[in-house]
């Protein structure tokens, strides 16, 4: 079981290696990476490279990891005993199965996806490390103990908002999503986009690294940003000379693509006052 990217996904050699070596060891994938690098999605495309089954939980800042295992609601079984329910005397009937009960009860390989991790409690990520290691959990309203039938494929996604703890860390896998460099930029588009003109793409993305490098810029705009932005430029048919038509100290055509906030915006309409002011 190799993965080795997808059609719909340009994985470098060092991403592909990374997942194969977590496949391998049986461990949890940790991904880091700028948010809009692609973490998320290198998760589903993992599950159809692999030909598996997807799980997400997507992680919140109120999420708690019992969520994960199961929920207990203990209100609604004693609304039911008050109105003489039959169902009252399975208590099963008042449990909710988590992500991780769907992942460990599947008759057959999933990949499981723990979607921003860091968005939740500091304590979240230690509350999880005895489900992820041994692959088990205990359901104490039952008596019953729920093991993994097939270990999953667990990929762990990180934006880097809060530092996870060293004894979760140790027992993943760990990589961290380079921002693509011009060429693996282009392949990206490619696959998004194809049939781009050559002399767009490459006016544009010169345009956006010259903004990704800018001194002072507040929120770098991400991979995520520079396909929704070309796919503007081509759904408004301008062409690489529209683009240079401002100036190469001019704010860019469609700039809401790139620039979400307005910080970003007056940095670059200064920039651009002040390039007019020395000509």
């Amino acid at each position: 079981m190799k993965f080795q990217g997808t059609d719909a996904y340009v994985a470098t050699d060092d991403l592909t290696i990374a997942v194969n070596a977590a496949v391998t060891l049986e461990r949890p994938l940790l991904v880091k990476g700028e948010p809009g690098t692609g973490k998320t999605e290198l998760a589903k495309q993992v599950a159809r490279g692999l030909g598996l089954r997807l799980i997400e939980w997507n992680i919140k800042s109120t999420t708690r990891a019992q969520q994960g295992l199961y929920e207990y609601d203990a209100v609604s079984r004693l609304r039911d005993s008050q109105l003489g329910e039959d169902k009252v005397h399975d208590v099963g009937n008042y449990i909710k199965k988590g992500k991780l009960w769907e992942a460990f009860e599947a008759d057959e390989k999933v990949v499981l996806l723990i979607d921003e991790i860091d968005k939740a409690d500091i304590e979240f990520p230690n509350d999880l490390l005895q489900e992820l290691d041994k692959m088990e959990f205990f359901v104490y309203e039952t008596g019953e103990t729920i093991q993994a039938r097939q270990r999953p494929v667990v990929i762990i996604t990180s934006n880097n908002e809060k530092e996870l703890p060293d004894a979760f860390l140790r027992r993943c896998f760990f990589h961290y999503i380079r921002f693509p460099d011009m060429e693996t930029m282009k392949q990206i588009v490619a696959v998004h986009h194809p049939g781009i003109k050559e002399s767009l793409l490459t006016t544009a993305l010169t345009q956006f690294f010259e903004i990704r490098e800018q001194q002072g810029l507040k929120k770098k705009p991400s991979t995520s940003e520079v396909l929704d932005w070309l796919k503007l430029l081509l759904a408004e048919d301008m062409s690489a000379e529209d683009l240079k038509s401002g100036g190469a100290s001019a704010l860019p055509k469609l700039h809401g693509a790139l620039l979400k906030n307005e910080q970003d915006v007056h940095l670059f309409e200064r920039l651009a006052f002040m390039a007019r002011g020395q000509r």
